[in-house]
């Protein structure tokens, strides 16, 4: 990725861009949704609301009465981590790994009518097939008629080996006599080849009661049978949020149904001659409550679903910059595209969720930055919201990925940038906007930025001399809100799914077990770090 100067003057669509993000934040003090308990989940809520109005209840949707699906009440094994060994440059043990194989079939294992499955291609194998199969086999053994369907999100050419019927046969093969009770649709879907948009969520959505997402992707070879395994983030939910996974689902479904015989975008199989199902029965009586907390599913269409929610009457200033764009004639999506933004919400969910902190942000994501060329460097109105908020002295710490995990292409690794100075030059541009000059602006960051690359054990490198990769797609604020999905802070035009929870105690939970031994670690590779005093920027 080649590093460009950047030109002093900015254009007006920059400035207004940042200047309207420093004067919401200014007001927030005096908004009435801060004297409320949820201040962060009615601050996402407002933006979709303006942003995706048609989109409620089909892409989003707020619901109350879930819990965090630990296994013992109140506990924090609904943090669902890969590999779960910190502090062990050897992974010898992996108690989050497992931990996240018995979810999977715990939860299959309890389905009554229906399991839905989405990730990215290939399709699950290796122990992660082997605890679908489990489940599938404990549920249709005890004589439940199941309706599964299990979706993948496919890179035109990349993926031209992921084969759903041969996939189908291998599950029906494993299931045996079981799979006289099961009903399978296995597809695997591209929406958009010119637009690079395929489904890119991670879910597992048992009878709409239950459900478990994030950022893992069910590859053995990547998580499981190595000695250098991705660090990842899922959560455990249930109650009514779940139901909202599977309407999301539908709208995924509902597509590739309509496309199945168009094989430049769907390869379709079924197993007992069942027809493709693009919504799955419910239940006739609505999700009971499972706790107390409330939250935000909330995912996009990516491009070539639809083209904008006509119910949007959303008339965003979009901004500019002069170096997010790497490819003369691609269309920007995520920075010059206003249809785009009301067609997927969750982009304007995380910059909300951001602009809403008063306090501090922990951003923990595989990178800020996307592979550029093809698609913009980065979105412009994520950074802005991050500058806003340290130029008015809130914290922000940024973990990414070791960019030593840089693929030879920018994507095909986990990695896209070089150093962590593409990230911390963008903040600090950006930061200027606010603060009138790169002096005052290095000043507001310095003071308030903490950037670091990820590591899981005091050792620099995995005990085999891999560099460490992380995938998380994370943020938390003001410990109190947080989001776990499978959206990316980086442009990507993906279908893309996750929750936005405000719990107290689950942020606690979620900074105890991920958010501060993260930290613990990776402190040590900061290039910008407040509490040091150390400012490489």
């Amino acid at each position: 990725m080649l590093r460009h100067s950047r030109p002093r003057s900015v254009t007006r669509a920059a400035a207004a861009s940042v200047a309207t993000a420093a004067a919401l934040i200014a007001l927030l003090p005096a908004t009435p949704a801060l004297a409320d308990s949820t201040p962060h989940l009615d601050a996402v809520e407002r933006s979709l609301r303006q942003v995706s109005p048609g989109l409620e209840g089909r892409v989003w949707e707020r619901t109350a009465g879930n819990a965090l699906d630990a296994s013992t009440p109140g506990g924090g094994d609904w943090l669902l981590q890969t590999p779960g060994c910190w502090g062990d440059a050897t992974c010898a043990t992996r108690p989050g790994s497992e931990r996240l194989l018995s979810k999977m079939t715990e939860n299959i294992s309890h389905a009554t009518r229906t399991v839905d499955i989405s990730t990215l291609a290939p399709f699950p194998n290796g122990a992660f097939q082997d605890a679908i199969v489990a489940g599938l086999k404990n549920s249709a053994g005890g004589g439940n008629k199941l309706k599964v369907r299990i979706l993948v999100g496919a890179a035109p050419l990349y993926h031209f080996n992921v084969v759903p019927s041969k996939y189908r046969d291998e599950l029906v093969a494993k299931l045996g006599a079981d799979a006289r009770n099961i009903d399978l649709n296995v597809a695997s879907m591209t929406t958009s080849k010119t637009a690079f948009s395929w489904n890119h969520s991670k879910l597992l959505v048992v009878d709409g009661q239950s459900v478990v997402t994030g950022g893992i992707n069910s590859w053995k070879d990547d998580y499981l049978e190595t000695t250098h395994p991705v660090a990842d983030v899922d959560l455990a939910l249930k109650g009514p949020a779940a139901a909202s996974a599977g309407r999301y689902l539908d709208e995924l479904w509902s597509w590739t149904c309509q496309n199945k015989s168009n094989i430049a975008s769907v390869w379709f199989a079924s197993s007992n001659g069942a027809a493709c199902m693009p919504t799955l029965p419910k239940s006739a009586a609505a999700p009971a409550p499972a706790g107390d907390v409330p939250a935000i599913a909330v995912g996009g269409l990516g491009v070539g679903i639809m083209g904008s929610d006509p119910a949007s009457q959303y008339r965003p200033v979009l901004p500019t910059a002069p170096d997010t764009k790497c490819v003369v004639g691609l269309h920007d999506n995520t920075n010059a595209d206003r249809d785009y933004d009301t067609v997927n919400p969750e982009e304007s969910a995380l910059r909300a969720l951001i602009s809403s902190a008063t306090g501090h942000i922990e951003i923990s994501q595989q990178d800020m930055n996307a592979t550029c060329p093809p698609l913009p460097r980065y979105d412009i109105r994520v950074y802005d919201a991050l500058a806003a908020k340290m130029a008015a002295g809130v914290k922000v710490r940024i973990v990414v990925s070791d960019p030593e995990n840089r693929g030879a292409v920018g994507s095909g690794g986990y990695s896209q940038i070089k150093s962590l100075a593409e990230i911390s030059d963008t903040l600090r541009d950006r930061l200027a906007l606010v603060t009138g000059d790169k002096n005052s602006a290095r000043t507001a960051m310095c003071s308030n930025l903490q950037l670091a690359t990820f590591r899981s054990s005091a050792a620099p490198k995995w005990a085999d001399g891999h560099p460490y990769a992380q995938h998380h797609k994370l943020i938390s604020v003001d410990d109190s809100a947080f989001y776990i999905g499978s959206k990316n802070l980086y442009p990507a035009w993906l279908q893309d799914f996750g929750y936005v929870v405000e719990s107290p105690a689950g942020a606690r939970q979620l900074n105890a077990q991920l958010l501060a031994p993260q930290w613990q670690y990776s402190q040590a590779t900061a290039t910008v770090d407040y509490e040091r005093g150390l400012c490489q920027a």
